[in-house]
């Protein structure tokens, strides 16, 4: 039997990441007159986050084995007209879920940027940050209503500008945060227009209210075309995730935000912020089944994502941007399974991709404190015996992204490749090809690094730019050194769901009743899902097939090709980089798309502005309106002052003549018109 959840309890959930952050930002900092020191504001930051996530599982458990649901509002904020602006809950499985990844990551997180931010004068001032987007994210997914959803959904773009901009004297830091601000910003435009145009036309902001009319919505027409209303709305909720999930072309910020410590990298691009656009649509599932126009533009975008992000990791050479480029690709895989009407595979991908990638990051901090702050693969090699508990738990991260059977990568990604290809819509064939190659290209440059970092000749020592990447003031003159506790806790802890979370929730997230009632799909037009169901025959069955199929074959094969080019013939990569230098320039230019931004459409964009300020502004407003007008009218006193003469026999003429005027136009102006005809 269903049960009600406490309202007081899930406020909560929010609200104690919120008062930490409070806490650590107001009187550990400067600000606050650093009433608290470092052990303090970490102490309570990890102890709101902590009664998070301990609230957030057992919110999980009543939801998943009691039927536990909670759908209310908790304040109104205004009613304008017939439109409530309310803040409220809506708490199921879906949401549920969501709650547990980010409080768990978040913590995670938390526990390791005490030994990765050790020595960094804005100690309490990151971990008042941190515990602000987790505030955010929580409100985000833990919404009843767009308004709310809008919230948290510009909050956790607020912070995640602080964030990446956290070393605000770095040059590149402030131009990365800036550069994510303004993307996000194009995204956000489309995401309040699509919001904009609901609450026109369903007359409501809460959820379950527009899915009730959503038939009606999918019945009208948008004003002066012919493209259905809905067609229009789901397209602009739809940009609004490819800024804040990081599609093409919106997608160029989120490499340039590695700026930022590396902490913020696993939690905000790994498991939270970039996520948000796959949950809104997951979650808006009843509007986007309504167009099969909207679901083919998202599988296009996704697999353009997927695929050609994936080239561009194969070239890079800073260990956190390797894995950025394949935070770019996994949520192109994501995107195609929403557009593939597949959201509970979108939504498994989510998680699992949450833990094995935020194990990556932390994995690559890891190995960036060990090697003294120096972040460029080429100069590492060699460290598996330094640092074995992050080369161990790098290696589950890696084969968990790759896809290798039994681990949690290995259930959410093949079960999109199959979606894609059970999909009837036109763009099937392409998004299969895309991630079916994406495959390959993953295993590929995931294990370039891996083999760069962990193996091979030692090169740590012939670095010639030995103080590159973050600077924390290291002696960089030593050899690699295991990481400490507060470090590696975390990665042990992200590693085992990295491996078993799969495993043990395929069978009721995907085939079961974990999102009854939560995504709706139309099986007759998208039966991607159906025949899901009718091949699974249970995990253990899915891993021992996997082993027969293609993708599994294509990973196999990027695995031993990246060995055999890194490790046993290291001459040839530099061989093929000479002879394919224009291709090699089109990745290293990352297909020239900030060029475009920054010299077309910026400049663009400026020179708009210009002519906007110089001919509309002053040429036409002040000068034609602004001042032409007391201008005209000056000029019209002028002439009209010199027939106010003052004389009174002036004023006698004028109405002397002005009364003959008007006897001649009444006796003679019938015939003069006769005349004229």
């Amino acid at each position: 039997m269903s049960q009600t959840l406490s309202a007081s309890t899930l406020l909560a959930v929010p609200l104690a990441p919120l008062a930490g952050a409070l806490l650590a930002g107001v009187f550990g900092t400067t600000f606050g007159g650093n009433w608290i020191g470092r052990r303090l504001s970490h102490t309570l930051t990890i102890l709101g986050v902590l009664v998070a996530f301990v609230l957030s599982a057992m919110t999980l458990k009543s939801v998943a084995l009691d039927g536990a649901r909670f759908n209310e509002t908790l304040y109104t904020w205004m009613v304008v007209g017939g439109l409530k602006m309310e803040v409220g809950f809506l708490v199921d499985s879906l949401t549920a879920m969501m709650m547990v990844v980010v409080t768990f990551v978040s913590l995670m997180v938390h526990i390791y940027t005490i030994g990765y931010m050790e020595e960094d004068e804005g100690y309490n001032r990151f971990f008042a940050y941190i515990s602000l987007f987790t505030f955010s994210m929580l409100m985000l997914v833990m919404s009843n209503n767009l308004l709310q959803l809008f919230f948290g959904w510009e909050a956790v773009g607020l912070v995640s500008y602080l964030l990446i901009g956290f070393w605000f004297n770095k040059p590149s830091a402030i131009f990365a945060n800036m550069k994510a601000f303004l993307v996000n910003r194009v995204g956000d435009f489309g995401f309040i227009l699509g919001i904009g145009l609901i609450a026109a036309y369903a007359g409501t902001l809460n959820y379950g209210e527009i899915f009730a009319k959503s038939s009606e919505l999918g019945a009208l027409n948008f004003p002066g075309t012919g493209w259905m209303l809905i067609t229009v709305i789901c397209i602009c909720l739809f940009i609004g995730a490819m800024g804040k999930s990081a599609q093409f072309p919106l997608h160029v910020w989120l490499p340039d935000s590695m700026e930022g410590p590396t902490p913020i990298s696993a939690l905000i691009h790994a498991a939270t912020m970039v996520t948000a656009g796959i949950f809104m649509v997951s979650r808006m599932s009843p509007l986007f089944e309504l167009s099969d126009t909207a679901l083919n533009f998202i599988l296009v975008i996704g697999s353009i994502t997927a695929l050609f992000m994936g080239f561009l990791g194969i070239i890079q050479n800073d260990i956190k941007r390797v894995v950025a480029y394949s935070t770019l690709s996994q949520l192109g895989y994501m995107t195609v399974a929403l557009g593939a009407s597949a959201y509970s595979v979108a939504v498994f991908h989510l998680m699992t991709h949450a833990f094995f990638k935020a194990l990556l990051f932390l994995g690559a901090g890891s190995v960036i404190m060990g090697m003294h702050h120096n972040q460029d693969i080429r100069w590492m090699g060699g460290v598996r015996k330094y640092m074995p508990i992050t080369w161990i738990t790098s290696l589950l991260g890696s084969l968990a992204l790759i896809g290798t059977p039994l681990f949690s990568g290995f259930y959410s990604k093949d079960s999109i490749i199959e979606a894609v290809h059970f999909s009837h819509l036109p763009a099937a064939g392409f998004a299969h090809f895309a991630v079916l190659a994406g495959v390959f290209v993953t295993a590929f440059y995931s294990f370039r690094m891996y083999f760069l970092v962990f193996h091979g000749k030692e090169r740590f020592d012939q670095n010639p730019d030995a103080h590159h990447g973050d600077h924390h003031g290291h002696d960089d003159h030593h050899e690699p050194h295991e990481s400490p506790w507060v470090v590696t806790v975390p990665l042990v802890l992200l590693a085992i769901p990295s491996v078993v979370v799969g495993f043990m929730f395929i069978q009721p997230m995907l085939f079961g009743d974990f999102f009854k009632d939560m995504i709706f799909v139309d099986a007759a037009k998208h039966p991607a899902m159906a025949k899901l169901g009718e091949i699974f025959h249970g995990p253990v069955a899915m891993a021992l097939h996997g082993l027969q199929t293609a993708p599994f074959w294509l990973a196999l094969a990027g695995v031993a090709l990246s060995y055999y080019m890194y490790m046993v013939n290291p001459a040839l990569p530099a061989g093929i980089k000479a002879r394919v230098q224009p291709l090699y320039r089109l990745l290293e230019n990352k297909y020239y798309l900030d060029w475009i931004n920054e010299n077309i459409l910026a400049r663009g964009a400026r020179a708009l502005g210009v002519g906007l300020w110089k001919v509309g502004d002053q040429a036409i407003i002040d000068g034609g309106i602004v001042n032409g007008s007391w201008k005209l009218v000056g000029a019209v006193a002028g002439m009209v002052r010199w027939i106010q003469s003052g004389f009174i026999f002036h004023y006698a003429l004028v109405m002397i003549l002005g009364v003959f005027a008007l006897m001649t136009w009444f006796v003679w102006g019938d015939f003069f018109m006769q005349l004229i005809k």
